[in-house]
């Protein structure tokens, strides 16, 4: 296996260097491919972000309703009980939506390579309407065991669009604008964050009564991904793997609205006879070829760090953050909007930037300064009470953290991995790198608040060293993707392997 990959990536890479320029420069953004992308990305990416943190500012009114439903249940419990059996269920619907997570992620090599990306979105579209269903009707049975279980299809849901959208779009998109595309899925994820934090205040949806339409919000979307993806072809790169070159070529087309494609299907032709010549790659290859093993450990570690990072805790419970930081309920979810809309902005500013910048460039400075922030928090967070100023300087320091995230961390990992494994690989790869990265989603969520509780604010201490491990691993490591192809990077790693 490992002297067949050899052999592909040398016949291969002389080509692709003798044209690249021609390639990059023949096609960009059109109003097909445009539509595409919305098509695709919308209602996929919209599920992964509303139902992050859709809990966030209604956790009292579902505490309060699970307090109802267990004190019916059961009279003799005392109250310190009831509030404990509260806590921990209400820390299970929380994050049994990372363990849905897990389980689709893992599953996104199986769906890509078995029913193709489209064909896999549709078929994710029945999770949704199955977890609309089970968390929809959890208040009318007053079940709080329905409404984990729909939060549990509901991350299935998100755990395969993290990995299908990103490669799904890196295959129909010209290379000279993969970076700003691929960073399309993190802004729609940011900007449904911001919409779920939203509806969820009081003033909106949060109420006793309006709760089952707050997590209702999330099938508009998906309905509407239901009537604009049959208009969008299958990817071509998917097509070409499965011997449907004239269809690949159609696609490639379309994709291209008109534009040459010669050089680019050629590309893409060559680098399918290279492949047909090896065998499928298997899990046990991707560790032990060291050519596959070097790109899987950057992507599982740089996916394990965009979680691990401490932005969730922040997102997760930002609510918290703001109130140990001395803010009032009010200003403390208005703090939280404000993060929120920050996120947004600033996730638009990294996508003009990742295809200047470059990848590297910008998890550097994105982890960089966020590991600088994590250790002003630490410091700062235990010398909050009665000094107001200090607990501004918290809210800035949180802001700044996010703004931090946005510019790299929060939206290249998402891609890079279509970046550096080739059609053989990618799908099985992707499903270990999304895997993973919900498996670190659900690790803080489920135990930031214990630490949290051990450490106080010191807490941020946790993260500041794992940023200082995950800057040292990208500065060794990580190689700059922007402007190359997928066969001129899986070149470099034929010298580069450990």
């Amino acid at each position: 296996m490992e002297n067949d990959l050899l052999e592909q990536s040398q016949a291969i890479n002389h080509e692709l260097k003798s044209n690249s320029k021609q390639i990059h420069s023949t096609a960009g953004m059109n109003r097909k491919l445009f539509l595409a992308i919305c098509a695709i990305v919308f209602g996929s990416a919209f599920q992964h972000g509303y139902n992050t943190p859709v809990f966030n500012n209604a956790k009292n009114i579902f505490s309060e309703w699970i307090t109802d439903i267990i004190s019916s249940e059961n009279g003799t419990l005392s109250e310190i009980e009831i509030n404990q059996r509260v806590i921990n269920i209400f820390s299970w619907i929380t994050s049994i939506f990372c363990v849905g997570g897990m389980v689709g992620g893992l599953s996104v090599g199986f769906f890509a390579d078995s029913f193709g990306r489209k064909g896999s979105l549709f078929i994710n579209l029945i999770f949704v309407l199955i977890a609309v269903i089970l968390e929809c009707g959890s208040k009318t049975f007053a079940s709080y065991i329905m409404l984990c279980a729909g939060r549990f299809f509901i991350g299935v849901n998100s755990g395969l669009n993290a990995g299908i959208v990103p490669m799904y779009v890196s295959e129909i998109t010209p290379v000279k604008s993969r970076g700003a595309v691929g960073s399309v899925y993190q802004l729609v994820v940011t900007i449904s964050i911001l919409i779920s934090t939203v509806l969820g205040m009081n003033y909106f949806l949060a109420t006793a009564e309006l709760w089952p339409y707050l997590l209702a919000f999330t099938a508009i979307p998906a309905i509407l991904q239901l009537f604009l993806l049959p208009l969008c072809p299958e990817s071509p790169k998917y097509l070409m793997i499965n011997n449907k070159e004239s269809k690949a070529q159609k696609s490639l087309s379309w994709y291209r609205n008109g534009a040459d494609i010669v050089n680019e299907f050629n590309e893409m032709v060559t680098e399918n006879e290279g492949q047909k010549n090896s065998s499928t790659v298997t899990y046990l290859e991707l560790f032990t070829n060291p050519i596959l093993r070097t790109p899987l450990i950057i992507v599982l570690v740089i996916m394990s760090a965009q979680q691990l990072s401490g932005i969730n805790a922040v997102f997760f419970f930002c609510n918290d953050i703001f109130k140990q930081a001395g803010l009032s309920d009010k200003a403390a979810e208005i703090a939280t909007v404000s993060v929120s809309v920050i996120n947004v902005l600033m996730t638009f500013v990294s996508m003009v930037l990742v295809d200047k910048a470059g990848r590297k460039t910008l998890l550097l400075v994105g982890f960089g300064g966020m590991c600088i922030v994590s250790c002003i928090l630490a410091i700062l967070m235990g010398h909050t009470a009665g000094n107001i100023v200090v607990s501004w300087i918290c809210v800035l320091m949180v802001v700044l953290f996010v703004i931090l995230f946005a510019c790299g961390p929060g939206s290249i990992p998402w891609f890079l991995v279509s970046e550096l494994f080739n059609d053989s690989a990618k799908g099985k790869a992707t499903s270990l790198a999304v895997g993973i990265n919900w498996f670190c989603n659900f690790l803080v969520g489920r135990f930031f608040l214990v630490i949290a509780e051990m450490l106080q604010g010191q807490v941020f201490f946790v993260f500041f060293g794992i940023l200082i491990v995950v800057i040292l691993f990208i500065m060794k490591y990580v190689p700059e993707t922007k402007n190359k192809t997928v066969e001129e990077i899986t070149a470099g790693f034929r010298t580069k392997s450990y």
